[in-house]
């Protein structure tokens, strides 16, 4: 028995098992992606921001959603670029070219929305803080 018949090929049977699989690749994405991080860092920024300017309940959906909408994109990156470079077997060919530049194109749509968010509802607080 070779060690790819250990691993799983069927659907997952039981929900703690699908989700320990997405805890997987939570993992994989934070350790491998250095973007992700980043996107990470700047997550929790935004969040202590959020606590330290006592912002409403409102203005933290804004944010929440930013912050999902980017890792969710990132996530999604990640994935085309390692299918696209699994089909390829890492030969340069120029759909893969164009479908890894529209995802991280994607990412960084997403990333400039987050902060809009960002400027549109910590802008105001602190420039009352500092008058």
């Amino acid at each position: 028995m070779d060690s790819r018949d250990k691993h799983q090929t069927e659907k997952n049977h039981h929900l703690i098992q699908a989700m320990c699989h997405a805890i997987d690749g939570i993992i994989q994405v934070l350790r491998e992606e250095r973007n992700m991080r980043y996107h990470l860092l700047a997550a929790c920024l935004a969040i202590i921001m959020s606590i330290l300017l006592h912002i409403s309940a409102m203005e933290w959906l804004w944010i929440l959603l930013a912050i999902f909408v980017v890792f969710i994109s990132e996530f999604l990156n990640t994935v085309i670029e390692a299918v696209t470079d699994l089909i390829v077997d890492h030969h340069y060919e120029l759909n893969v070219k164009k479908a890894k530049d529209v995802a991280a194109g994607g990412v960084l749509i997403s990333a400039i929305f987050s902060v809009l968010v960002g400027l549109i509802i910590f802008i105001p607080r602190i420039l009352a803080i500092i008058r």
